[in-house]
């Protein structure tokens, strides 16, 4: 499975380890993706996402119904 969150499309960045010596070997930095169910309350039924903690914050302050449909019209989010 992807490191993706499936609300604001964050994936996995790439960059570098920067030693004292100014060595630069290759990283990468993940998302804080959960697992996470939410409810949906105009069907009554629970959903599992993959969500990152940041899209979480999101969700609790515009609601579960606005961001879903945020996230499928920008194509993050796919049913």
């Amino acid at each position: 499975m992807a490191r993706i969150c499936q609300i604001t499309g964050k994936r996995t960045r790439s960059g570098n380890n920067v030693s004292h010596a100014n060595n630069k070997t290759k990283r990468k930095f993940y998302p804080n993706l959960q697992k996470k169910r939410f409810f949906v309350e105009s069907t009554g039924e629970w959903i599992t996402l993959r969500v990152a903690t940041s899209a979480i914050k999101t969700i609790n302050k515009n609601g579960l119904e606005v961001t879903l449909r945020k996230a499928y019209q920008r194509g993050t989010l796919s049913l």
